[in-house]
C-alpha cells in the first residue's frame, strides 16, 4: 500500500481529528483489527495514561523501578483510541458530546 501523506491543519476541530484517525488507521494497515481489540488498546493506554499520572504526583505511591510514560503521549494515546473507537461505531464524538452537555447543562450538580 502507498504511503499517503496524512495532514492535520494547524487549528483542528474533533471532526477533523476523527478524520485523521480513520485516514491513519487505513494507512498504517490497523484497519482490520476488530472492535474488542480496539478497545483493550484503548483499556491499555488508560492504565499507561494512570501510572503516568502516578509517576508525575509523587505523593501517589508508584514503584521507583516501574516503565515511565510520558504523559503527555498517554492522553494522546488515550485520544487517538477513542477517536478509532467512535469510528468504528459510526459515532459522530462532536455531536454525541454536545447532545450529552445539553442533558447535563439541565442538571443540578451538588
Amino acid at each position: 500500500m502507498a504511503k499517503r501523506n496524512l495532514y492535520l491543519k494547524p487549528k483542528p476541530t474533533l471532526h477533523d481529528f476523527q478524520d485523521y484517525v480513520a485516514k491513519m488507521i487505513k494507512e498504517r494497515g490497523f484497519d482490520n483489527e476488530k472492535l474488542p481489540e480496539v478497545f483493550m488498546l484503548f483499556i491499555e493506554e488508560c492504565g499507561e495514561m494512570a501510572k503516568a499520572v502516578r509517576k508525575k504526583y509523587k505523593h501517589i505511591k508508584s514503584h521507583k523501578e516501574s516503565e515511565d510514560f510520558e504523559l503527555e503521549h498517554e492522553v494522546a494515546d488515550v485520544f487517538m483510541y477513542l477517536l478509532d473507537i467512535c469510528n468504528y461505531l459510526d459515532i459522530d464524538l462532536e455531536k454525541a458530546f454536545r447532545e450529552k452537555e445539553k442533558i447535563n447543562k439541565k442538571r443540578v450538580w451538588k
